[in-house]
């Protein structure tokens, strides 16, 4: 891989971690929100053989630590890359809650995306009438009782281990990862510093038909159901969109088969971005 550039940017009052690297067209990369920039080490490395890709740890994750006050996500995104002067347009991938701010930022900015790539995640605003998983209970039980280690441990098993898979069916090392980011995001909200504010006024799931550009929604079998109709639902409204199920994989695909994954993102990519290049 090509030298990476990392560092701490100045954004709204928080100094929030980046690594960049490579050229060409670029790749932002948006984490889930159990996780951190580490979701996308297999990504990061490769697709920078041929464009500049950025990652960053949201505010309240990773090492960009909570600061006090109010702040948005889809605001510290936008000066992150006036700071880090990321050309136009662009490849955005978020998943999860980097999913829906990746979404909110082409609804946005929709000449600066070239492409948009929705992983295990929905549009901001939309409300799915589907059950909720059972061991949400648990996890809220937990927190009451403030044992931060079961805590973490159960939502590693909804997030990481999905639906139908129990730890001894998944990659340990990806499974001590997941966690390793998980304990650092529950950390940082225990210590109560700063209030999200909406990233945007206009919620996404209701203007879905004004993204026009390319739009990859990938969602793993082992997904919670809310994910799978929020995949169907993007689906069936999206002018431009491909639905791609992952097997063996459950809300943070990328990291249940790199390989895999990185495979059906370039040719998606292949199809929509370079094509258009010729």
């Amino acid at each position: 891989m090509t030298d990476t550039r990392l560092g701490f940017a100045p954004i709204n009052g928080a100094r929030i971690y980046f690594e960049t690297a490579g050229a060409g067209t670029p790749f932002v990369m948006i984490h889930a929100g159990v996780a951190d920039n580490r979701q996308w080490n297999n990504e990061f490395a490769h697709y920078a053989a041929r464009h500049r890709v950025v990652r960053y740890d949201l505010r309240g994750y990773g090492r960009s630590e909570p600061v006090a006050g109010d702040f948005a996500h889809l605001a510290d995104l936008e000066a992150l890359l006036a700071y880090l002067e990321v050309d136009h347009p662009m490849i955005l991938m978020g998943c999860s809650m980097g999913g829906g701010l990746a979404m909110d930022y082409a609804l946005a900015h929709p000449a600066d995306v070239a492409a948009l790539i929705m992983v295990g995640s929905g549009p901001s605003g939309l409300a799915l009438n589907v059950p909720m998983d059972p061991r949400f209970a648990d996890v809220q039980r937990a927190i009451e009782a403030r044992d931060v280690e079961r805590v973490i441990e159960l939502e590693v098993r909804i997030w990481f281990d999905g639906v139908g898979r129990t730890p001894d069916q998944v990659d340990p090392a990806m499974r001590a990862l997941a966690y390793d980011m998980n304990r650092i995001a529950i950390g940082h909200a225990a210590k109560e510093l700063g209030v999200r504010k909406p990233d945007s006024a206009k919620p996404a799931g209701e203007h879905l038909g004004e993204l026009t550009m390319p739009v990859a929604v990938i969602v793993g079998e082992h997904d919670v159901e809310y994910l799978h109709a929020a995949a169907a639902y993007m689906a069936e409204r999206l002018p431009n969109v491909e639905k791609i199920a992952m097997q063996r994989a459950a809300h943070l695909p990328n990291m249940d088969g790199p390989a895999e994954f990185a495979r059906t993102v370039d040719a998606f990519l292949a199809r929509h971005v370079e094509r258009a290049k010729r």
